[in-house]
């Protein structure tokens, strides 16, 4: 595999409180990958020090050979694009939202867009379906609309790499869905490098190439969801009962939750 993300035995986290340590994986150019794992076992931690949020205290991380630590701030935005989970929300407009993504590329004493910035910044839109509402302000769009919007202002940075913590963690299933196709076709059309938080494991094994499951600060496995993804990973991380079967179409693992009241028939029935 041809390492376009490396990262490399890093460690970050919070002062007398919790740390990752010595995490290891690489992704391929065009990966569309997740980090998954319950509430408590590092993914945000680990998003954070990737992003440049937090600072690494131990390891290096690569991006297509270049090391992200000699990125100042402007070559940082210009390779690497983050979308939150709660994007913005203020009194401006959807065009004026997105074109703040070109703030990387303006020149000194330049105050205005260009004509090339409103092209990318509608080119975009266009991709993303928010061009129709551009005029609107991003406050009066809804929390699926909103989020297609960040997603429109993260491509307009024309990033190699695309972070995105829980994406659909807020939205019902028809968005969701809406942007997670969004995003599956963004990495296949653009050759995009696609990297996100996902807690939903079904929606993580469907969309997802590959995946690094956390557990406790530490990447417990990773690899492709049907080597990820087995009932004993999970139950082992989660501490939750399951099934996992093969989705039919996808031939990818679909996992089933398995009830109290479902284990004690199964336990009646067994005795």
């Amino acid at each position: 595999m041809t390492e376009y993300l490396k990262i490399d035995g890093i460690s970050c986290g919070y002062s007398g409180a919790f740390s990752l340590g010595n995490i290891s994986f690489a992704l391929k150019k065009g990966v569309f990958a997740g980090i998954i794992g319950p509430n408590g076992s590092g993914k945000t931690t680990l998003f954070r020090g990737v992003s440049g949020e937090l600072p690494l205290r131990h390891g290096s991380i690569w991006l297509n050979n270049v090391n992200v630590g000699q990125f100042n701030n402007r070559q940082r935005a210009q390779n690497m694009a983050i979308v939150g989970q709660f994007p913005e929300t203020g009194n401006i407009t959807v065009e004026d939202y997105v074109l703040l993504g070109r703030l990387p590329y303006r020149k000194a004493l330049q105050f205005f867009e260009t004509d090339e910035d409103y092209a990318i910044a509608k080119k975009y839109m266009r991709l993303t379906n928010t061009y129709r509402f551009k005029d609107k302000l991003l406050s009066q769009l809804s929390g699926g609309e909103q989020q297609l919007a960040a997603i429109a202002q993260a491509l307009t940075q024309e990033p190699k790499l695309l972070l995105l913590d829980e994406p659909t963690s807020h939205l019902d299933i028809t968005h969701q869905v809406q942007v997670l196709n969004l995003l599956q076709r963004l990495n296949e059309e653009l050759g995009l490098t696609v990297l996100m938080i996902i807690h939903d494991l079904n929606l993580a094994s469907e969309y997802c190439d590959y995946l690094i499951m956390m557990r406790e600060g530490e990447v417990y496995c990773k690899g492709t969801p049907t080597e990820v993804l087995t009932y004993q990973n999970i139950e082992e991380v989660y501490n939750t009962v399951v099934i996992t079967l093969t989705n039919p179409n996808s031939l990818k693992p679909a996992i089933f939750l398995v009830s109290e009241r479902m284990m004690s028939n199964i336990d009646k029935s067994n005795g």
